[in-house]
């Protein structure tokens, strides 16, 4: 355990060194492609997070299997929802769904100098502290739904610290897909707690899975809750069966 735990943290130093030294060489595409407008941006934003986690990935040992790609309808798009474990599911999941979207992102991680800019390109910020930005950002994830994105969320709101196979989702993706139309695209996310647990610099390279689930037309349920409810027990239902 001593041993692996002195591989963890230099493991944790060579990503370190990976992820700011390839930022570095990605912000000045991220910061030209501020001159772009919408929809075209987000597709060349989504392309550059993708061509980057695959280098940072190679470099780090992340091995990462995706299955499911063919739930993905070609010409839809979707309020796509993921389970939260890590801090490391955001780089697996955004870059790696079929198709330019954004994620619904905290405020104060865009102030961070270099890397908030690279994080706002892909983002709808919501200070969740404030009621007026978080009816903003509502409208604002309309609108990435009407250009035709994916529109990704974490459902949990936060990181999973139980020992349940998922925490209590809040209602707003679901509210957006009822008020929308447009389905739910469940995902679920194995072993990025290997990767990066709640521990102090500590990396593991190891393998993660992203699986994309059956969609899930809000038209069928007469409620977003009733939806809350089904795309929650689906979610979880294939957790514990995977992960068993």
């Amino acid at each position: 355990m001593m041993v692996k735990n002195i591989l963890g943290r230099i493991f944790a130093f060579w990503a370190l060194i990976v992820f700011a030294s390839t930022m570095l060489i990605v912000f000045l595409p991220f910061w030209i492609i501020g001159l772009w407008k919408e929809p075209r941006r987000s597709y060349l934003v989504h392309t550059i997070y993708r061509t980057w986690m695959i280098v940072f990935f190679f470099f780090t040992g992340i091995r990462l299997r995706i299955k499911g790609r063919e739930n993905y309808e070609p010409g839809e798009n979707y309020v796509v929802v993921f389970n939260h474990n890590s801090m490391m599911d955001v780089p697996v999941s955004v870059p790696f769904t079929p198709g330019a979207n954004k994620t619904i992102a905290k405020i104060e991680m865009a102030r961070i100098p270099v890397f908030g800019m690279v994080y706002k390109r892909g983002s709808v910020l919501v200070d969740r502290k404030n009621e007026e930005s978080r009816k903003a950002s509502y409208i604002k994830m309309r609108e990435v739904l009407n250009m035709g994105l994916h529109m990704c969320i974490y459902p949990e709101g936060t990181r999973n610290k139980t020992n349940e196979p998922l925490q209590r989702f809040h209602s707003g993706a679901f509210r957006l897909s009822a008020d929308s139309g447009k389905s739910i695209l469940p995902a679920v996310i194995f072993n990025t707690m290997t990767v990066l647990p709640r521990k102090f610099f500590y990396f593991w390279p190891a393998r993660i899975e992203l699986h994309y689930l059956k969609p899930v037309s809000p038209s069928q349920f007469s409620s977003a809750e009733a939806l809350k409810d089904e795309v929650f027990n689906v979610m979880k239902q294939h957790y514990v069966s995977f992960r068993h």
